[in-house]
């Protein structure tokens, strides 16, 4: 089910999975003024970053020496893991954890955290390892495992032309498609805002200030 971000059919202190879009981390300053806004957010979440350039690097590496899709896979993850630890820098209030476990009970006390994902997904079989399956699939199949979580996705752009459910959001490449089934047959509540829409952000994460793109409050 799709939702609006402004007005979330959930309790305003129901935890949340929000995906990162790694493309953000080619535009700083934009990138910096979600993080602030994740900081200070008043609302329970674990965010899961994208690969970004990290990521690209592996794509590249896997043409010119031609290594098997799993072993893309798990590098692709470590690009995540290096994501991961370059946002929490800017974002001290989120603490970088591995195991559900340690996420489960850092949610259940109200806090926040950032997902390093290779531990739990280098054997996950709901996870193919191939690129069908990039980090909007992890934050999904986060999300799955929590319970069922709402799911957020930060991306570049937004969704188009009222274009909601998640096979023509695949189709359209706001998402990838395995993250689509992810949703679909968990029947995962979910939502994309575009980067840009700070207040709708804001909002969402209840957080105590809203930062535009300039990095102004």
């Amino acid at each position: 089910m799709y939702f609006d971000a402004g007005q979330p059919p959930f309790a305003a202190d129901q935890p949340l999975v929000l995906k990162i879009g790694g493309s953000l981390t080619r535009q700083p300053d934009l990138l910096k003024a979600v993080l602030e806004s994740l900081d200070r957010a008043k609302r329970p979440l674990v965010a899961v970053a994208g690969g970004g350039a990290f990521a690209d690097g592996v794509r590249e590496a896997q043409t010119q020496h031609g290594f098997a899709d799993l072993t893309a896979h798990r590098m692709a993850l470590l690009a995540m893991h290096q994501n991961t630890l370059m946002m929490v820098s800017f974002a001290p209030n989120l603490a970088p954890l591995e195991t559900l476990a340690e996420i489960k009970t850092a949610l259940s006390n109200g806090g926040k955290a950032m997902w390093l994902p290779l531990l739990e997904c280098d054997a996950d079989a709901d996870l193919p390892a191939s690129w069908d399956a990039t980090s909007d699939a992890i934050a999904a199949r986060l999300a799955e495992r929590l319970g069922g979580m709402p799911v957020a996705f930060v991306k570049s752009r937004g969704a188009e032309g009222g274009r909601e459910d998640p096979a023509s959001l695949a189709a359209d490449g706001v998402i990838d498609p395995v993250s689509a089934d992810i949703i679909a047959r968990a029947a995962l509540p979910f939502t994309i805002i575009a980067a840009r829409q700070m207040l709708q952000l804001g909002m969402l994460l209840r957080a105590s200030e809203t930062v535009d793109a300039t990095g102004r409050t």
